[in-house]
């Protein structure tokens, strides 16, 4: 298992794609399912700001950004987990098997997001999109995952 020095610094980066991905399809799916490319993301904000975040559909410091900067982080908590737990293996797999772990990951994210975590702890974009819409989230978030892992080992 690698040292949670190097699975940091590798799941800084690849929490990083899995970030700009996974917000990429929060956009596009809120803009398709809500009329706007925000709402998802400010949704996420309801940790500090209750549950009127949800409702919030324009951009902004406080809803936006703190949403953002919130997800980013999650997504890169996992990340870092994911490169702890699968780092020395990821060093010896090519793409195909890179995307299958990374989907894994991504899968157990999903699972602990909502089946083991707290309604008021959820992450919020649910709260704006439908469920296959999520799938998809969480598909992309598992492309930047292993994207970022496979940019890592490209060495």
């Amino acid at each position: 298992m690698e040292s949670w020095k190097i699975a940091t610094r590798r799941g800084l980066v690849s929490g990083a794609a899995a970030s700009a991905l996974s917000t990429a399809a929060l956009a596009a799916l809120g803009k398709l399912g809500t009329g706007s490319a925000f709402a998802p993301t400010n949704a996420v904000s309801h940790y500090v700001w209750g549950e009127k975040a949800a409702h919030r559909d324009l951009p902004s410091m406080r809803y936006t950004a703190l949403g953002y900067t919130i997800h980013h982080l999650s997504a890169t908590f996992w990340a870092v987990l994911f490169e702890r737990f699968m780092g020395e293996r990821l060093d010896r797999m090519g793409a195909a098997p890179t995307l299958a772990a990374a989907g894994a990951a991504s899968a157990v994210a999903c699972f602990a997001d909502y089946q083991l975590t707290p309604e008021r702890l959820q992450p919020g974009y649910e709260k704006r999109l439908s469920t296959p819409s999520l799938a998809i989230m969480y598909g992309a978030f598992g492309l930047g995952l292993a994207f970022g892992a496979l940019m890592i080992r490209r060495r």
